[in-house]
């Protein structure tokens, strides 16, 4: 069957793989729509160290369920449109036991410790697959990557009285927008393109900030009454946003860390003291933040078509990378149309 891989630096290509067989626990899906998110670039790009090439990428799902295993529940039945959860988990590290699975010490992610979705079809265990009512299978795609900005915002504890930064605003950044707007908090929305700031308006943002053009403290400040926002949530993954997360938020307030830094950061730690802050991690999503994206999906009011950047065959998807890589902050997400030419 038919697979995008990336080989090496900048190396990507169509290639056919066997096909898998399918165990009684597992469900075969069809791969209709496969996203490409900030990882798979890194991967592409060289930068990604937790991946092993050569690698099928990919883990944001729209499929449609082939056939069902022997010990698969009733529930799961061919013709249904599902999503994926791309995670595993070990069972017995620190975080299993906790029963806080998406941060297994032992995860491997699909399309980043083993090899992806972007292919024709691919056999999971069913606890994996989950079900997306209404939604298509192109809106589909875009579940994952918001799933991970809903979880931040758990993880922030975010409330009604709450005022919000969200710093970054590609897809996880606008998942947590959206969450935090959806829990009545006033949420300031961060980034260098005016584009996305303007969809993040469009998204709930009350307050946009251009960190390029503006005087970001200045501008919390005013829109805080000289308090600072009582949470920040850095979806970038840059020394400069971790240390504005640090230096902006609030005495006494949560700062959500999501971005992976690719460089050391060296913080004023005075801060973390004087200001007695929660600086906490936030990894993957929860099932529970899957099915609240689904929830919010499927009520229409998302703009769907505007947070998809690009959708491109599997033959095309090497070209659509590469100006990805030229252009990174200009796009939401690409997406590979598996359907067509079936």
């Amino acid at each position: 069957m038919k697979a995008i891989q990336i080989s090496g630096v900048r190396e990507m290509g169509v290639v056919n793989i066997p096909e898998e067989g399918m165990k009684d626990n597992e469900v075969l899906l069809r791969l209709e729509y496969v996203g490409f998110c900030g990882s798979d670039l890194s991967t592409y790009l060289g930068k990604n160290p937790m991946v092993k090439m050569p690698v099928i990428p990919g883990h944001e799902v729209g499929a449609v369920i082939e056939k069902v295993g022997s010990a698969v529940p009733e529930g799961l039945k061919p013709g249904m449109v599902v999503t994926v959860n791309p995670y595993t988990n070990c069972g017995k590290c620190a975080s299993c036991r906790n029963k806080r699975v998406n941060a297994c010490q032992h995860n491997e992610t699909l399309g980043v410790q083993r090899n992806g979705a972007m292919r024709e079809f691919i056999a999971l265990p069913w606890e994996k697959v989950i079900p997306a009512g209404l939604l298509t299978p192109r809106t589909c795609a875009l579940i994952e990557p918001m799933s991970v900005g809903f979880h931040a915002v758990s993880r922030a504890q975010v409330t009604d009285i709450d005022v919000v930064m969200v710093i970054g605003c590609g897809m996880v950044g606008m998942g947590a927008v959206v969450r935090s707007v959806q829990r009545g908090a006033t949420v300031v929305a961060a980034d260098i393109d005016d584009e996305k700031l303007s969809l993040a308006k469009e998204m709930g943002a009350s307050y946009v900030i251009n960190t390029m053009t503006e005087d970001v403290h200045a501008r919390l400040l005013e829109i805080t009454s000289g308090f600072g926002p009582d949470v920040v949530i850095e979806a970038v993954g840059s020394p400069i946003t971790y240390q504005m997360a640090v230096d902006e938020v609030a005495f006494t307030g949560r700062v959500i860390c999501i971005g992976y830094a690719k460089a050391e950061v060296s913080f004023q730690t005075k801060y973390f003291v004087q200001k007695e802050l929660d600086i906490r991690g936030s990894r993957n999503a929860e099932p529970s933040d899957f099915r609240a994206v689904i929830h919010y999906l499927e009520r229409g009011t998302c703009p769907v078509d505007a947070l998809i950047s690009k959708v491109v065959t599997p033959e095309d998807a090497a070209t659509a990378m590469q100006q990805w890589s030229e252009a990174p902050g200009k796009v939401f997400r690409i997406l590979v149309d598996f359907s067509s030419g079936r």
